[in-house]
């Protein structure tokens, strides 16, 4: 369904740390795009390849219009996790990378008895979760 979802940033180097330490803790990895030019501006996380024939990845980077970033009212992206314990490892490393709670690790008996997720807002002010499905108990 989605091949990228791209946030804007007014500090590109402070997303690097942070969305390093946080989709880190979720086990994803850089994209490596060789191109200096688009590296210069923005940084992937997840599946690039092929000169981006095939994607799936999550970007960070100036805004292409080279106005300064805002964010969406209402706009969220949430990252897949496989414990419970990366939910909270992905939350505490948001919170330790400048992020600001948006809700605790726990879980959300509201959406399903086994969604378990975290919430939180990058340096940015951009909302991000992380979800693990599939356990009701740790």
């Amino acid at each position: 369904m989605l091949s990228n979802v791209y946030f804007g940033t007014n500090n590109l180097e402070r997303s690097i740390a942070f969305y390093g330490a946080v989709l880190g803790a979720l086990g994803m990895k850089r994209c490596a795009t060789g191109d200096p030019e688009w590296d210069r501006v923005a940084a992937g996380w997840g599946i690039y390849e092929s000169g981006g024939v095939r994607e799936l990845a999550f970007w960070v980077g100036t805004p292409f219009n080279q106005q300064p970033a805002t964010v969406g009212n209402g706009s969220m992206v949430a990252f897949s996790a496989r414990s419970w314990k990366e939910v909270d490892d992905f939350h505490a490393a948001a919170l330790a990378g400048g992020g600001v709670c948006e809700g605790p690790p726990g879980l959300r008996l509201q959406y399903s008895p086994d969604f378990y997720a975290a919430y939180a807002r990058d340096p940015d002010g951009n909302k991000i979760a992380a979800v693990c499905r599939g356990l009701t108990s740790r």
